[in-house]
């Protein structure tokens, strides 16, 4: 990789960061509004299946990586408990200063660091299980993010991932919510957060994404196994779950 495209990623990396420092206060109520509340639902599915796959009753580290306001941590405790799995550690890891502020107001039983998924800041083969939810689209240098997801998992560590995977538009359904994408979920969530461009940059990060496939692949070539992938809402959000070779 040239300096040229180096200095780019850089600096696209920290136009996104700066964009979540922005709409941070309102992230919670706009994603509520957005999905109905489905999301939960979806993030709760990702945290009882990866417990499904990984199969212990005792986990000594949970790592949630671009946590945001660290919803998904809250869902991970609930679900262990339900389940009667035994958790030492939380960790959620996030390079938005503005996310983690929201986040540490929320949840207390997390240690909550500022950090990037290309450079996570724990030990090598230290955590049972990395999320990600709804932000390997925002990083830059996924490649090397996916790596170092390989690198902190213990032996047959799981990796669970939700994201809006670029999906191909066929059908009235298809471009029912192409539309609802492009057109409407920016205007809601430019009103909630007073930030339309944030919100428009949301379906257009998606158009420049992978396919489920695609994503499937890159983690296979990380060195993980694929074990699960499941698509919610006419492929709006897709749950993939891979596990360390």
């Amino acid at each position: 990789m040239g300096i040229e495209k180096l200095e780019n990623s850089k600096e696209k990396q920290e136009k996104i960061v700066s964009m979540f420092d922005d709409i941070a206060p309102t992230y919670d109520r706009a994603n509520r509004v957005l999905s109905m509340g489905i999301d939960i639902q979806w993030r709760k599915k990702g945290c009882d299946k990866a417990f499904e796959i990984l199969d212990k009753k005792k986990l000594s580290q949970v790592t949630d990586v671009a946590t945001g306001t660290g919803d998904l941590l809250i869902y991970w405790r609930e679900q262990a408990h339900k389940l009667g799995i035994s958790i030492e550690k939380y960790v959620g890891i996030d390079p938005s200063v503005g996310m983690l502020e929201v986040a540490r107001a929320k949840v207390d039983f997390a240690e909550l660091i500022e950090g990037k998924a290309q450079k996570l800041p724990i030990s090598k083969e230290s955590t049972d299980v990395v999320s990600i939810s709804y932000g390997i689209r925002n990083v830059v240098d996924r490649v090397e993010a996916l790596r170092e997801f390989h690198r902190v998992l213990k032996p047959d560590g799981i990796v669970m991932i939700l994201e809006f995977t670029k999906q191909k538009k066929s059908g009235i359904l298809g471009k029912m919510v192409d539309f609802a994408m492009k057109k409407v979920l920016p205007r809601i969530g430019g009103l909630i957060s007073k930030n339309y461009k944030a919100y428009k940059y949301l379906p257009e990060s998606i158009e420049e994404f992978l396919t489920t496939e695609m994503l499937s692949q890159e983690l296979e070539e990380a060195g993980f196994e694929m074990k699960y992938v499941k698509s919610f809402s006419m492929g709006i959000s897709t749950l993939l779950i891979a596990q360390k070779k």
